[in-house]
C-alpha cells in the first residue's frame, strides 16, 4: 500500500455527508429575504430643503427626481420605497414603507415636505362598479331599415 492511497468511503459515511449536505439545503431554502424597493431621501437630506427658497431644480439636485409626481395644477413629487420580507412558501410581509411628498406651489418654489411611514396609511377598498344592463346600440341593418320611413317627398325635392 502506497502513502497516497486513500481508503474507499463506507456507504454509512456516504449517507451521513448526504443527509448532511441535504438539512444544509433545505435549511438555506427556508430562509427570509428582504428585498428593498424604490428610494426615499434620508430625514438629513431633507432638512437641507429651504420652504419657499428651494425649486424643483434644487430639489432635483439635492434628493434626485421622485418615483412619480402628481398629474394636477398643484404639483408634487413623490419619493417611494417599500421593505419586503419573503419567508419560503408564505405570503410575502411589507415591513416598512415610507412616502414623502414634496409639494411646490404656483411659482415652482417647495411650499411642504411630508413623510410618511406605515403606520400612517390605512386600507382602502376598492369598488368595481359595473353596469349590469348592456346598453345595445341598433346595428346597421336596422338603422337603414329604420330609416326608410322618416324620408318624405321635402328630403328629396330640397337639391344643393
Amino acid at each position: 500500500m502506497t502513502f497516497c492511497q486513500i481508503a474507499p468511503e463506507s456507504a454509512t459515511k456516504k449517507a451521513i455527508r448526504f443527509l448532511f449536505v441535504g438539512a444544509v439545503l433545505s435549511m438555506t431554502a427556508c430562509s427570509e429575504v428582504i428585498r428593498s424597493h424604490g428610494y426615499t431621501p434620508s430625514q438629513v437630506d431633507l432638512d437641507l430643503l429651504e420652504i419657499g427658497v428651494d425649486t424643483e431644480e434644487s430639489v432635483a439636485t439635492a434628493i434626485g427626481t421622485p418615483a412619480f409626481s402628481s398629474a394636477t395644477e398643484e404639483r408634487e413629487w413623490y419619493y417611494l420605497s417599500s421593505t419586503v420580507r419573503e419567508y419560503a412558501y408564505r405570503h410575502p410581509e411589507i415591513i416598512d414603507r415610507q412616502l414623502v411628498a414634496v409639494s411646490f406651489d404656483g411659482d415652482g418654489t417647495v411650499s411642504n415636505v411630508e413623510r410618511f411611514g406605515l403606520e400612517d396609511g390605512r386600507v382602502i377598498a376598492l369598488n368595481r362598479r359595473v353596469t349590469d344592463v348592456v346598453v345595445k346600440s341598433p346595428g346597421l341593418i336596422r338603422q337603414l331599415l329604420g330609416s326608410i320611413g322618416n324620408i318624405t317627398s321635402d328630403d328629396l325635392a330640397d337639391g344643393p
